[in-house]
């Protein structure tokens, strides 16, 4: 793997992986490293360029190249929530009911999405709310996902 670069976002910094002309990860970080990185490869800059037009605008769909490692089902999930339009949410529920299995498994499926925001799973909430996020159900993980769907227009 390469070096992950690190971007400041309004939601905190995050690391985003490139290998082989292919982004792998965009990762949280809880602890603050010292300052960015500068991109060097042209997708890494491809990668912050859309990841900066989104903070700006919450409307924008991301266009890149992805490199996806997951069991089958995880990426059925992932492709599923590529097709959620932003400022829109699907329900766990409904999501599972596409493909034939439970709410917990779509919500596993999410838990393990390598590319947080590109891959939205901050738009799959829950039948009565705004669900979990990242394996939480509480604190920073959850704001973060409450900030990402105010950002595009959804209230909850």
């Amino acid at each position: 793997m390469s070096t992950p670069i690190i971007m400041s976002t309004p939601v905190g910094n995050v690391a985003i992986t490139v290998q082989a002309g292919r982004l792998c990860g965009i990762d949280f970080l809880s602890e603050t490293p010292a300052g960015e990185t500068v991109p060097e490869d042209p997708l890494e800059r491809q990668v912050v360029a859309q990841l900066a037009a989104y903070f700006r605008d919450g409307r924008i769909r991301f266009c890149l190249p992805l490199s996806l490692r997951g069991t089958d089902f995880q990426n059925r999930v992932w492709r599923l929530l590529g097709q959620i339009e932003p400022g829109q949410v699907r329900s766990y529920g409904a999501i599972a009911r596409q493909l034939h299995s439970s709410p917990r498994a779509v919500g596993n499926a999410c838990r393990q999405n390598p590319m947080s925001i590109v891959v939205p799973c901050h738009r799959v909430v829950s039948a009565r709310g705004i669900g979990g996020y990242g394996g939480e159900v509480q604190g920073s993980k959850l704001q973060v996902k409450r900030w990402l769907l105010c950002h595009e227009g959804v209230s909850l």
